[in-house]
């Protein structure tokens, strides 16, 4: 008790001890029994609700923006201030933006409001998680972990990320999303964080691991297939439909594996900053080829959920061809759903549906929802447009490098409010070759740079789905995400600036050179 009331001293920044008697003292010893530090929780709180009526009723409404779209820029502040600092749960935040999207008269009706709780993408985010949580019930998340890692005899938490990045350069072939990518391996991930103990060291070991695994590596791995990040798809049929250049595969492996490199540079940054160079997998090799020992015999039942679970990743895999050849219906979070209905037949597994629902994060599932709402309220608003329309004016007449520099950092600024990379790119990318002749540079190169960028969209979890389903792991807070993430997103616009618009003009793309021709084979 006396180290609890030591922590609320320093949490609340006070010289004495904390009464539990009053208003404000009860309040402080709820934030703290909840593990939170009473200071910056009822600071943003407070912040998040003053910005959002100020934004709503007292700040003038800006040139060109919508009173539709001031009421959305409300919310988003708002969601963006609770989530950096906390102040609620994650799941709450989710549930309460669609009310506040319906009360400040941003979108209505309210079905129209909470739309991102009705969203495919949802669904098959929650197949993903009772996946991982019959996983992690039947003991398979522990099976899979100590097994890869006693085959690729990994010792450190550096070991781990490097040989967690081999295998999802391995299922960008296959998964043809970064989501899934990242739900596929959320198990196997947090079969590996157990390893680790709960010194300062080893917490940090594990958000490193999380954080580079599921998000950057999901995310730079899934730049270099045209079949691995949903984006590729909408820039490659904008590329044919509207300049008549069509990429193939093989063309687009050559102009973005150079990506690979900023792995490396956002794994420096992230072993710097979690100090995690030395962190090592508790008891080491030897620890995990004995408890790879003795587990038992793999079950007839856990055979028949690696089974379900293979043939579902095969219908994700196979996604295109099922919905031309066998059924339009078969997509990716119907067949999710399918595997669902197949794990749950009666006697395929001998633990209860509590089991799974104390291992399913459904309050992330929740913060998903909410998102997704607000990213379709920014965009049904007018609230991005005017982002857009308020940032791209302001690089007119720099130098080419400029142009990028600003416009990179507009987009992640808008992507503050959006959850969708797919929602981003469509917005963006047909205004981006609108605008590559007016700037007198180069359609696809321009495009690309500035959309790639949209993709390392790192500073909050919401910002992108994989990181949704990182943070359903528990082992990192949106503040640490947030400190790290600044730094990565700044990387990533150097990395896109020095390196990739480099290679563009090597291989004959100039940015700067709208007349460039075409390179490529024009067949598709």
């Amino acid at each position: 008790m006396a180290e609890i009331r030591q922590q609320a001293e320093l949490s609340a920044g006070v010289g004495g001890p904390i009464s539990n008697t009053g208003f404000l003292g009860q309040f402080r010893a709820n934030i703290l029994a909840a593990g939170l530090s009473p200071r910056k929780t009822m600071i943003g709180f407070v912040v998040a609700w003053a910005l959002f009526f100020f934004i709503l009723y007292g700040m003038p409404a800006p040139a060109g923006l919508s009173p539709q779209g001031q009421a959305t820029l409300a919310v988003m502040v708002w969601a963006c201030t609770m989530w950096i600092f906390e102040s609620i749960p994650v799941g709450i935040s989710g549930i309460l933006i669609p009310m506040l999207l319906v009360l400040a008269n941003a979108v209505t009706p309210f079905p129209k409001a909470a739309d991102g709780f009705t969203t495919p993408v949802l669904f098959l985010c929650l197949a993903a998680f009772l996946f991982a949580a019959i996983m992690q019930a039947a003991g398979l998340d522990r099976r899979i972990a100590l097994s890869m890692l006693k085959w690729m005899k990994v010792k450190t938490v550096n070991g781990v990320i490097w040989a967690m990045f081999a295998v999802n350069m391995v299922l960008s072939f296959i998964i043809p999303a970064a989501n899934a990518r990242a739900a596929t391996m959320l198990p196997v991930i947090n079969g590996i964080t157990r390893f680790f103990g709960d010194t300062e060291a080893e917490k940090n070991g594990k958000k490193a691991i999380v954080i580079q695994t599921l998000v950057y590596g999901s995310m730079i791995s899934g730049m270099c297939i045209i079949t691995a990040h949903l984006p590729n798809y909408i820039l490659v049929g904008l590329f044919d439909k509207q300049l008549n250049i069509k990429i193939s595969y093989f063309d687009w492996f050559v102009m973005q594996w150079p990506y690979l490199g900023m792995f490396a540079l956002t794994q420096w940054w992230v072993q710097y900053y979690f100090k995690t160079r030395h962190v090592a997998v508790a008891g080491g090799y030897a620890a995990v080829q004995q408890q790879h020992r003795e587990l038992p015999k793999t079950s007839q039942s856990e055979w028949l959920i690696l089974a379900v679970f293979a043939l579902i990743a095969l219908a994700w895999v196979s996604e295109k061809w099922l919905t031309q050849h066998v059924s339009p219906r078969l997509l990716s979070h119907n067949t999710a759903l399918i595997g669902i209905a197949l794990l749950f037949m009666p006697g395929l597994f001998g633990f209860k549906w509590k089991e799974l629902q104390d291992r399913t994060i459904w309050g992330t599932l929740l913060l998903l929802a909410g998102a997704l709402s607000l990213s379709s309220a920014m965009a049904s608003s007018g609230l991005a447009k005017w982002f857009a329309d308020v940032i791209h004016p302001l690089a007119e007449g720099h130098a080419w490098w400029m142009i990028l520099l600003i416009l990179m950092a507009g987009t992640h600024v808008i992507r503050l409010g959006m959850l969708s990379n797919v929602a981003a790119i469509t917005m963006l990318a047909p205004i981006l070759i609108a605008l590559a002749p007016r700037f007198g540079l180069h359609p696809v190169a321009f495009t690309m740079l500035i959309a790639d960028t949209d993709t390392f969209a790192y500073i909050l979890p919401t910002q992108i789905t994989a990181a949704v389903i990182a943070y359903s792991s528990g082992t990192f807070s949106m503040t640490d995400y947030a400190k790290v993430g600044w730094v990565s997103v700044l990387i990533a616009i150097a990395y896109g600036i020095l390196v990739m618009a480099t290679w563009y003009a090597f291989l004959g793309i100039p940015v700067w050179d709208p007349a460039a021709p075409w390179p490529f084979s024009k067949a598709g």
